[in-house]
């Protein structure tokens, strides 16, 4: 046996799936469902003869329903209409309902905000004391300007990190008072 010393650094998702299993038909409105890939936010499916079709005016609002009936070759299909997580981008897929489709484990973080640094990455607060400095800024143009704004203004701000699938990104800003 040797006298050396091993140390090996312990992560917490070691071996962790970053999907699991669902059966498209027990997958329900406002959950969660990975499409081509991607972690996705579901919005409405259809089953049992009918599927659903949805247009988007925008990212946030169903303005049109339509309904038809599937085939007359009898598998009752899930039609999901979602949207990409994190680029927003709208994602569709037929499944049939008696099939597993993947779902994303997704999780929301809070940190308070500490830096933001020249090339575009925020300093992070975590829960035990820790600095998270690997973070961009987000995407999203008026989120993007409420924390910068809100940072210049001295407020003392919390963004709320949703990870999903190896992805992380800042989706929620709040605001918990002016700085001393």
């Amino acid at each position: 046996m040797s006298d050396e010393e091993h140390h090996f650094e312990s992560k917490a998702d070691a071996g962790a799936s970053k999907t699991y299993p669902q059966q498209a038909g027990t997958i329900r409105k406002n959950g969660y469902i990975v499409i081509k890939g991607r972690p996705c936010k579901f919005w409405m499916h259809g089953s049992s003869k009918k599927v659903l079709e949805f247009y988007y005016d925008n990212l946030e609002q169903v303005v049109e329903v339509s309904t038809s009936k599937t085939g007359k070759h009898g598998h009752a299909k899930c039609h999901f209409v979602a949207i990409d997580i994190f680029n927003g981008k709208k994602l569709e897929d037929i499944v049939p309902s008696s099939h597993n489709c993947d779902v994303p484990h997704v999780n929301r973080t809070d940190y308070q905000l500490i830096d933001i640094s020249e090339d575009g990455f925020v300093s992070l607060l975590t829960e035990s004391g820790n600095t998270k400095d690997d973070l961009r800024l987000p995407t999203d143009e008026s989120l993007l300007k409420q924390v910068k704004d809100g940072f210049q203004e001295g407020k003392d701000l919390v963004v709320s990190v949703m990870s999903a699938m190896g992805e992380e990104q800042i989706n929620a800003i709040k605001d918990i008072g002016t700085k001393n």
